[in-house]
This record gives C-alpha cells, structure tokens and sequence, in this order.
C-alpha cells in the first residue's frame, strides 16, 4: 500500500515554533529559528520578523508562508530535518 503523507494542521506554539499534525497521525513540532537565523537570503530571512513568520497556513497538504515564497519538503518536515548540515 502507497500512503502520501500530507499535513492536516499545523498551530503555532512559541518563538519559531509550529506544531504539525501530519494526515498518519504522526505529530511533530519544529523549531525554524536555527535554519531562518543561518539563512544568508533576504527572502527567508525576512521570517524572522515574528509578523511575517506567524503569516502562515497549510494550502493542499503543504505548509507554506505567502504563497508558497517560503515552503518545505514534507518529508523534511515529517522527519523533523529542515536543516542538512551539510549544506550550511
């Protein structure tokens, strides 16, 4: 059997924190404070403004801020691995 994982909800918690609920019941919170401060582009950087970081939904499985200017692989999410180290 083939399952696609998507999110369902997504609420946020605190400082750069935001809960998800993915459709496998599977739950996780990450934390994007640590990839938003290392990031060296103005566009993502910009989410460190706490006004436009809280600007965010979940659109057809996804979760994303202003229209999809800033969005993440779900299996990144669903791993809790927004960040490869190796890519910093």
């Amino acid at each position: 059997m083939n399952m696609e994982i998507s999110i369902r909800k997504a609420q946020y918690k605190s400082d750069y924190k935001i809960h998800i609920q993915f459709s496998d019941e599977v739950e996780r919170t990450i934390d994007f404070a640590f990839f938003l401060s290392k990031s060296l582009n103005p566009m993502t950087r910009k989410y460190l403004d706490k006004k436009e970081f809280l600007n965010f939904k979940v659109e057809y499985g996804d979760l994303i801020w202003n229209d999809y200017e800033m969005c993440f692989p779900i299996w990144d999410l669903y791993t809790g691995e927004i960040i490869h180290h190796n890519k910093i």
